[in-house]
């Protein structure tokens, strides 16, 4: 399919763009969209850029009803010498297809998806912010059109990517955010669908989230399913730990998400020869260190946040206060190398970067 041309509607309009000082996460979209569909006879075909606008569905769609959905999240950046640039997108073409396994979804071609998007983005370049925390968000996502009430996988299927020009995730920015410790509700298990990027994964944390939000947390994080005692990841980031001197960071065991971000800064961290360990960590362990005075830093990682430093815990009604609440030396050091690879004001000895003519 990689040589199949794309169809382009431009929009006989265009939206007022936002100030960057006034964006806010997901809530402002650009004016076209990437859409293609599969069908068993034809496999993915259509591809097309057109107007952002709504979508016609039966309300028999299996989208509605059994949450056969997968999605990705990644970003586009514009440096300071009007490059666009976006940050491993291959690593996101390929977590999606590892989500359309376990969901029986057909696979994209990942190849001709990034050349797509990067048509996409290059249409909506003046869309991306250039203020400092800003970017442009990529949201491709795929959802069931098949209209039968049946469990059972669709034969039908859209895909489509939607762009959004974005702030911060948190509303903290990089200061250190405060994350309430689950130990009832249950987001994932090993064997369930842990590992995929869909939606019940996310609507099934909603409960615990709300109940934190009211205690006057950012985030929950969430312990494995079954003993309730292994830490396994925050609701939109993956998580880390500074303990002694070591970054202790969950092992990839089947319930949690394999983040781009993750596995970029557990790269970065090699590469410093930091040392750094993908293990089991129980939260006990973690407030055994804290008690210890061993407990130096905490931080999430994730595309929608980048990294996120952590300022405290509340844990069985136990307050965690890590590093006085303030940002740790580590964590500022990583978001500023991952930050500037992703804007192109530091180098990339990775080859993380994507440029979009």
């Amino acid at each position: 399919m990689t040589k199949t041309k794309i169809d382009v509607t431009l929009s006989a309009t265009r939206k007022e763009k936002p100030k960057s000082d006034q964006l806010e996460f997901g809530r402002v979209f650009t004016d076209h969209m990437f859409v293609m569909d599969y069908s068993p006879a034809k496999g993915w075909h259509d591809p097309k850029i057109v107007p952002y606008e709504p979508i016609t569905l039966s309300p028999a769609s299996m989208v509605f009803h059994y949450g056969q959905t997968v999605f990705e999240g990644l970003k586009a950046y514009r440096t300071k010498e009007d490059k666009v640039l976006l940050f491993r997108p291959e690593k996101n073409m390929e977590r999606l297809n590892l989500s359309n396994d376990r969901l029986c979804i057909p696979r994209i071609d990942g190849e001709f998806v990034i050349e797509a998007l990067k048509q996409l983005v290059s249409i909506e370049k003046d869309w991306i912010p250039t203020a400092e925390g800003t970017s442009l968000y990529i949201r491709p996502f795929i959802i069931p059109t098949e209209y039968y009430l049946g469990v059972a996988p669709s034969k039908f299927y859209r895909f489509m990517i939607i762009l959004s020009p974005v702030g911060s995730y948190y509303k903290e920015g990089i200061h250190p955010v405060k994350i309430y410790v689950e130990n009832h509700y249950v987001r994932a298990v090993e064997g369930g669908t842990g590992k995929a990027k869909t939606g019940g994964n996310y609507a099934s944390s909603l409960r615990a989230q709300e109940e934190a939000a009211q205690k006057g947390y950012s985030q929950v994080l969430w312990l494995d399913g079954v003993e309730k005692k292994y830490i396994e990841e925050v609701g939109s980031m993956n998580i880390f730990f500074k303990i002694n001197g070591e970054v202790v960071t969950p092992e990839v065991n089947g319930s949690i998400l394999e983040g781009v971000t993750r596995k970029s800064i557990l790269e970065l961290l090699k590469s410093w020869e930091t040392p750094v360990s993908e293990r089991k960590i129980s939260m006990e362990e973690v407030y055994q260190a804290y008690k210890d005075g061993q407990l130096e830093e905490a931080f999430g990682t994730g595309t929608a946040a980048v990294i996120s430093p952590i300022g405290e815990f509340l844990y069985d009604d136990n307050k965690i206060v890590i590093n006085n609440g303030e940002t740790g030396e580590l964590s500022k050091k990583l978001y500023d190398t991952l930050t500037g690879i992703q804007k192109g004001t530091k180098q990339d000895p990775f080859n993380w970067v994507t440029e979009v003519k």
